[in-house]
């Protein structure tokens, strides 16, 4: 009877350090799961920081029918842009501004912008300037105007301005 109980309590020990084992593995794996996570959150802040265009200067362009606007941007994050596609601009009168979609061929009357950055090479750089012209589909009257660039997972530039 006695050699049956050591062997019983060998096997309880046996398992509870094998239970014990797993858990600890579980908890392991858990933590450095949620530290990965967390470090991809912080990465993608820290991009998202980054990502930062300024508006130097807005105008609008009364001498063409329909009147565009020409804003004045400049990146001042520390990563490049590399598709224009990916930026939404507002402009319009204060209040009512619209959206416009990038368009690289876009002209007077499409409703898009265009985005020429300083060396015309299609990337604006850290600390490049460029140039968005936006392309009103009517004109476009007020006394107070409103712009405003949005990168995509940056941070935005509002900019409020009267006419010339």
């Amino acid at each position: 009877m006695g050699f049956s109980l050591t062997i019983s309590e060998a096997i309880i020990v046996i398992a509870s350090i094998v239970l014990a084992s797993g858990f600890s593995s579980y908890a392991i794996y858990a933590g450095s799961s949620l530290q990965s996570n967390l470090l991809q959150n912080l990465d993608t802040i820290k991009r998202n920081m980054h990502t930062r265009m300024e508006i130097v200067y807005a105008t609008i362009n009364e001498t063409t029918n329909p009147t565009y606007f020409v804003i004045y941007v400049k990146n001042i994050g520390t990563l490049p842009i590399y598709d224009f596609n990916l930026i939404d601009v507002y402009a319009g009168a204060y209040g009512q501004a619209v959206i416009y979609f990038y368009g690289s061929n876009a002209t007077e009357g499409s409703g898009q912008f265009k985005m020429i950055d300083a060396d015309e090479d299609n990337v604006c750089e850290v600390g490049e300037p460029a140039i968005i012209q936006a392309f009103s589909v009517s004109n476009v009257s007020a006394s107070l105007y409103e712009a405003k660039v949005v990168p995509y997972r940056g941070i935005s530039s509002s900019y409020l301005f009267s006419p010339p």
